[in-house]
């Protein structure tokens, strides 16, 4: 992502770099030695908008630190999403980068302004939500995450 577009879009400093890895177990083996113990969490599937139709999806996720960039290891369990996108295509590694947003919703239709389409997300509560966005011809997706519970 270039400086121009962080600029445009007014986001913070990035917060946190995903990982879709095949297997979780091996991933911890391979990345904490580099970033330290992770914290996991087996969230249980969940639904989301993916692409436009409400889809269940369920997940095995790690979180490490490296300074301050979370990182994100996320296994595919089940349902259809962005990480199974992924891996379909016969990738494995890093996926995404998320910032913390105030507002999801203006930030993702401003992204939209400029070029990048809404293609996985929900709104969890009342101030907290989660969008993934790609554009065409970028392989790397931008998680935007809004939340005012923290």
């Amino acid at each position: 992502m270039t400086a121009a577009i962080q600029q445009q879009l007014d986001l913070p400093d990035l917060n946190q770099v995903g990982f879709v890895v095949k297997d979780l177990e091996q991933a911890l083996v391979l990345y904490e030695p580099m970033f330290g113990p992770f914290t996991r969490m087996d969230p249980g599937p969940m639904n989301y908008d993916y692409r436009g139709e409400q889809e269940a999806c369920e997940m095995r996720l790690a979180f490490g630190k490296s300074g301050d960039v979370e990182i994100e290891l996320i296994e595919w369990v089940s349902g259809g999403c962005p990480h199974k996108e992924f891996l379909d295509a016969g990738n494995e590694g890093m996926h995404h980068l998320r910032f913390i947003v105030d507002d999801l919703d203006s930030t993702v239709a401003e992204a939209q302004s400029i070029g990048y389409q809404s293609i996985w997300g929900t709104r969890y509560a009342e101030g907290l939500a989660v969008a993934y966005l790609e554009r065409e011809g970028d392989p790397l997706i931008l998680e935007f995450f809004e939340n005012h519970h923290a």
